[in-house]
């Protein structure tokens, strides 16, 4: 399977860099406002983006696949009164997540969990905030026949959609004759799904070599980043996340998340998946649950640590931040919206 090299050795490599910089091991004189020249090169060659073919072999890539998942994705057909979408909660125009803190199924219930963000969600299985799911193909049946979500039966989807002339057109043009089964929905769902990548934003110009595309507090912000604050030891590589899990010292009780895949070990209690930081201003509120409203408030627990219990990432500490420090911190994080137009809906 080919994927895009999140927390590659090419980015350890670079952080390592970065780290002797920002520790004053290495020396320049400064070229730009709260980064010298050193830690710009060391920066652009560690966020860089990568553009690699995120498409599996036993499901590659095709037009009519990738048309087809996004047709599925939008329809409500895929839910039990068919009111609910996989769209409704993985909406576009909120950074493909929703803004509230916990998704809301078909029959009205909350969710367990805040449903995390699609973007750049090719290449980073296990996927799902404790990695319940190996891949893409393997996630979108579990919300479809949950009865707390769309609540449909497998069954009663692939007869619903047998029952359309035109899905069965989109089938057989995707995957030949008699295409219309749970295997070839799921195909269908992930080839669209791999295809929703962050957009261009104010950093990617900055990486490409544009001085001017973010402000000197941005770049104090991501000297912060990248040294004091620790942040790049998780949220590393083009798409800000080591595709991994860790405990910051959030979750409680029988919220163990990876660890409740992994009773015996240690540093896996507590555990949930890194997310992409691209849009992350514009994805409120935060955390696997939803519980912290904004993304000061965010900065301030890291800020402070955390619980501090065994299964604690080694990256989470006390930081001791300046109000100075947490503003331009803030100021980088915005510089990672995308510049994108809105996502055009799939045509019958």
């Amino acid at each position: 399977m080919m994927t895009r090299k999140v927390g590659s050795a090419l980015v350890g490599a670079a952080l390592i860099a970065i780290a002797a910089v920002v520790a004053g091991t290495v020396h320049s004189a400064p070229q730009e406002p709260g980064l010298t020249g050193v830690e710009a090169a060391r920066l652009r060659e560690a966020f860089r983006r990568v553009d690699e073919n995120p498409f599996p072999e036993d499901n590659p890539y095709s037009p009519q696949a990738s048309d087809l998942g996004a047709r599925l994705f939008f329809d409500p057909i895929l839910s039990g009164e068919q009111t609910m979408a996989c769209a409704s909660c993985h909406n576009p125009a909120t950074a493909w997540t929703e803004g509230r803190p916990r998704g809301i199924g078909e029959s009205g219930i909350a969710m367990k969990q805040r449903t995390p963000t699609l973007l750049n969600v090719a290449g980073l299985g296990p996927l799902g905030w404790d990695g319940k799911f190996p891949d893409l193909e393997s996630v979108s049946f579990t919300p479809i026949v949950s009865s707390g979500v769309m609540n449909l039966p497998e069954a009663v989807l692939i007869a619903r959609l047998r029952a359309d002339p035109s899905y069965v057109r989109d089938f057989t043009t995707a995957y030949g004759e008699n295409a219309i089964t749970r295997q070839n929905i799921e195909r269908a769902l992930a080839t669209y799904e791999r295809s929703i990548v962050s957009g261009a934003a104010p950093f990617d110009r900055w990486l490409a070599g544009d001085d001017t595309a973010i402000g000197a507090s941005a770049k104090a912000g991501l000297r912060v980043f990248s040294g004091k604050g620790g942040c790049i030891g998780c949220h590393s590589g083009w798409a800000f996340t080591d595709g991994s899990f860790h405990d910051i010292g959030v979750a409680t009780g029988a919220d163990t998340g990876r660890g409740s895949y992994f009773p015996t070990s240690v540093k896996l209690r507590y555990a949930f998946k890194t997310p992409t930081l691209r849009d992350v201003t514009t994805r409120a509120p935060y955390m696997h649950d939803g519980s912290i409203a904004t993304l000061r408030a965010v900065i301030d627990l890291y800020d402070r640590g955390g619980i501090d219990r065994p299964s604690r990432s080694p990256a989470i500490r006390p930081l001791n931040l300046s109000e100075t420090e947490k503003a331009n911190l803030i100021a980088f994080l915005e510089t990672l919206n995308s510049e994108t137009t809105p996502t055009a809906l799939p045509l019958r």
